[in-house]
């Protein structure tokens, strides 16, 4: 008598269980990727979040009590919100209290969502911050990828059974975390007290600033021609003046636009000094906002500042604030600041570097280097960096 075959197994279940676990790798893998890009630069973090925050306190003026201390603990949310996506990301993919660590990332997706909403609806925030420097996205792209990881979520949700062998648990499983979540913490504090691990900005060390405020080529344009209901397309007018013009496309947007178009430095009086700044050998004291400026390190500032006018490298050294000349000037007497000083706008000294007071060192317009006020070079180092 024959043995009778097994049933074949249907092929819906593994291919839901496949389904599962793609999504499961590629949330948990973006939430750590998010969280650790944002973790190298926690103060640009911290910007993004104030800027939130003050859109709301305008916005919702009845709830100003809660978003101005919310705006003060900025650098501290940036570094607790960026760990705990590494955290839950890591947690989801070493499958730690599943369901729990799902609820959570299911709170993060709805705040950012809700976030990345709100600024693509009302144009409120032109850029959510959501990987940092690196990856700029519009508003829109930004809440369309925060759907695309609700789904992700919804699928891994429905197939938590395909899920179910954990790779911690107890006590390894705790000390795990614990451990990812100390790295995450230990990443954002460390880059908080000092510059980025990675500069993703346009004022990064090696780059020329001249060169960057220039267009990478010139625009190239096409035009749209419709005649007796065809439509034309090219790159010049034709010579046949029965097409008529319709619209105009720029082929090239990206490079046809300077990376930096608000670097301008200014005097006392309004005048333009920029490009005497990015002439020669200059050591920038960058001081954003004296209310905010640690004022302890002006002492070994000045150190440097006075050996640094001896140097044989004719090392020229000035000051940029975006303070207000007259506040300014107190403040430079208060901390005995003997440097000349000129102004820019504050966002673009944010930009210049994540650091008040910062040091940035140029060579006819290139960066030779910058230093965070916790890492302020001896003079030595500031000529061996010029060579």
């Amino acid at each position: 008598m024959p043995t009778p075959s097994a049933a074949p197994v249907p092929a819906a279940p593994h291919l839901l269980r496949l389904l599962t676990r793609v999504c499961w790798l590629l949330l948990g893998l973006l939430f750590i990727f998010s969280g650790l890009v944002k973790l190298n630069d926690p103060v640009g973090t911290a910007y993004k979040l104030e800027e939130y925050f003050e859109v709301f306190a305008t916005d919702v003026p009845f709830m100003s009590w809660l978003f101005e201390p919310l705006h003060n603990a900025s650098r501290f949310l940036s570094v607790a919100l960026s760990s705990l996506e590494v955290i839950v990301g890591a947690a989801l993919l070493l499958r730690w209290y599943l369901r729990q660590t799902l609820l959570t990332l299911l709170g993060l997706l709805v705040f950012f969502g809700f976030l990345t909403f709100y600024s693509a609806a009302f144009n409120k925030v032109t850029d959510c911050g959501c990987f940092g420097d690196f990856i700029k996205l519009t508003p829109w792209t930004s809440f369309a990828k925060d759907l695309f990881l609700l789904v992700l979520w919804g699928v891994v949700f429905r197939g938590q059974r395909f899920l179910r062998h954990s790779f911690v648990r107890g006590t390894p499983g705790l000390m795990a975390m614990t451990f990812v979540g100390a790295l995450a913490i230990g990443i954002g504090v460390r880059a908080l007290g000092h510059l980025p691990y990675f500069d993703f900005l346009p004022y990064k060390v090696g780059n020329n600033i001249p060169q960057l405020m220039k267009p990478a080529e010139p625009p190239r344009y096409q035009y749209t021609f419709v005649r007796n209901g065809q439509t034309m397309q090219a790159e010049q007018f034709p010579t046949d003046t029965t097409w008529k013009y319709q619209s105009m496309a720029v082929l090239n947007p990206e490079k046809s636009k300077p990376l930096i178009t608000d670097f301008v430095i200014t005097d006392g009086e309004g005048n333009d000094v920029t490009k005497q700044v990015l002439t020669g050998k200059k050591l920038l004291l960058i001081v954003q906002n004296t209310n905010k400026t640690d004022r302890d390190r002006f002492e070994q500032l000045n150190k440097l500042f006075a050996e640094a006018a001896q140097s044989r490298k004719k090392i020229e050294v000035l000051t940029i604030t975006s303070t207000s000349a007259g506040k300014f000037d107190s403040f430079r007497h208060d901390v005995n600041l003997a440097t000349p000083f000129y102004f820019a706008d504050a966002t673009v000294l944010k930009s210049v570097i994540r650091s008040n007071p910062g040091l940035l060192l140029l060579n006819n317009g290139t960066v030779m280097a910058k230093y965070h006020y916790h890492d302020i070079p001896a003079l030595y180092q500031v000529e061996k960096a010029l060579q």
